[in-house]
């Protein structure tokens, strides 16, 4: 062989290699820096979730317990000695102890004309999770992830085991206020803190497991209704497991790409390689892009550090905002309005909360393998458009407890598929330096669902098709605005203002 012909021949391998070359350059360019350095997955990360995903055990306490807090009642009035079920010019009452023993209202009375303050507990500790979304969310983009998870967590123990001894309704529900405070602040804390540290391979399968604690924490809440039939017992017992969390002071790390944001690059340099031996893998490389990255936010890119405001400036982003805002509210406000709606079927209370708990898990399981086939788009759109379908045929079935009960659990299934997709599809859709702002603005729209709930199921004892129709509806346009939506499934979380926008 010549060595012209030689030449030519690896001239034809090199342009025949040339397209992976190309392909592979370009899948290094936009790989994340930090999945490239620390890995998609790996053992610090699995330690990390299973240290965080038990939060989510005491926000499903705190969030369901109203359940055992104030159940069903029956009593007597003193003054004739038979039920009353009018409340007429009765002042004194005898409760019914045989399946609780105390509660909030068989302890401050409740009843009658003084009933409304059982529902204002609720609304307000609904409330108290909003301000939490919206406070926390906000001071975790200025702060870091790390310490306002703490003060959270702390408040929350500290609030939660106040509230059991609580020595009249004023001051129940104002601890109760605080206590939802803290558990929003965990909330959305706990989950950009876990979004930020999987890579995009694995990010949709980890959103999803995630909510699978508070599936098994509404599920063991029964258990601690069981066997704790006194309402400052039952506060106290799912309260004090908060007492582990303080330990997360010495166990949880900072978000290095929240780090990396603005500007710390040295203290992220030190997290990313502690977590690259951890993962077994080199720490080579490590220490050029994280200087490169701080250099970057020094000259300028540290100025986007703001409120959820900034998420309104532009347009698109504006619209995808809105867009997914209101899918958040259709979660909260369907959720909570379907859970209600399963609640008013007869039967024991321990089982009845039990079976609309496991109704969660497969639903929550299924829309792992929805949003890795399907993508969050259509996985969002489909399971809102069962939710509404379901919660629609209410209206036109033969009315039976079957059926009405069948219908109302297909909508809790949707939603539980649709709930957790759109924690994930936040997750990934808002940039880097508003990212908690988003989340929390988010889920606080969903609480504005939530308190709005009740009042909507009340509606049917006027006019029985009200609530379901509205509860039909609000999905299906939830589904519409879905088309405002990209499908952020395998994609690089967005760092900056401009990356979100594009």
């Amino acid at each position: 062989m010549t060595v012209e012909s030689e030449t030519e021949g690896k001239d034809e391998a090199v342009l025949e290699n040339e397209p992976n070359n190309v392909e592979q350059q370009k899948k290094v360019a936009t790989e994340d820096p930090i999945t490239k350095a620390i890995g998609a997955i790996g053992k610090w990360q699995i330690w990390i979730c299973c240290i965080v995903f038990l939060v989510k055990f005491p926000v499903a306490w705190h969030q369901m317990s109203i359940i055992f807090l104030a159940p069903p009642m029956n009593f007597t009035c003193t003054s004739n000695g038979e039920f009353d079920s009018k409340c007429t010019n009765c002042t004194d009452y005898t409760y019914d102890h045989s399946v609780f023993g105390e509660t909030i209202v068989s302890q401050w009375d409740l009843v009658c004309d003084r009933e409304w303050l059982k529902n204002a507990t609720q609304t307000i500790f609904m409330l108290g999770i909003l301000v939490g979304n919206m406070v926390f969310g906000h001071l975790s983009d200025r702060y870091g992830r790390r310490i306002p998870f703490l003060i959270a967590v702390f408040i929350q123990l500290l609030s939660g085991v106040t509230t059991a001894y609580s020595v009249n309704w004023h001051m129940f529900t104002t601890l109760r206020f605080f206590l939802a405070v803290a558990t929003g602040g965990t909330m959305v804390t706990s989950f950009v803190l876990t979004m930020e540290l999987i890579g995009t391979k694995y990010r949709d399968t980890v959103g999803i497991i995630y909510q699978i604690p508070f599936n098994l924490g509404h599920l063991s809440l029964p258990l601690f209704g069981y066997f704790l039939r006194s309402w400052n017992h039952f506060q106290l017992a799912i309260s004090l497991p908060s007492i582990i969390f303080l330990s997360y002071y010495y166990l949880l790390p900072e978000s290095p790409r929240w780090l990396l944001t603005v500007g710390r690059d040295d203290e992220a340099r030190t997290i990313l390689e502690n977590a690259a031996k951890r993962n077994g893998r080199s720490t080579e490389g490590i220490a050029s892009f994280t200087q490169k990255m701080a250099m970057e936010v020094n000259s300028g890119s540290n100025k986007e550090r703001a409120s959820f405001v900034a998420l309104f400036k532009t347009p698109r982003l504006r619209r995808r905002t809105l867009a997914i805002c209101f899918n958040w509210f259709v979660c909260g406000f369907c959720f909570f309005g379907v859970s209600q709606y399963i609640g008013h079927v007869s039967g024991n209370i321990f089982s009845n909360v039990a079976i609309s708990a496991a109704i969660l898990v497969p639903g929550t399981i299924i829309s792992i393998y929805a949003n890795q086939l399907l993508g969050r788009k259509i996985t969002l759109m489909s399971s809102n458009f069962v939710t509404g379908l379901s919660c629609l045929l209410i209206t036109v079935v033969p009315k039976s407890v079957t059926s009405h009960l069948v219908l109302g659990c297909a909508g809790l299934w949707g939603m539980s598929i649709s709930f957790a997709t759109v924690y994930l599809y936040a997750g990934e859709l808002f940039p880097t330096v508003v990212r908690n702002s988003g989340v929390g603005l988010s889920s606080t729209v969903a609480r504005i669902g939530s308190m709005v709930a009740p009042f909507i199921a009340t509606l049917g004892h006027r006019n029985p098709w009200l609530p379901p129709v509205l509860f039909g509806i609000t999905p299906l346009i939830g589904s519409c605005l879905c088309l405002l939506l990209p499908d952020t499934r395998g994609k690089k979380l967005p760092d900056t203002l401009e990356e979100g926008e594009e």
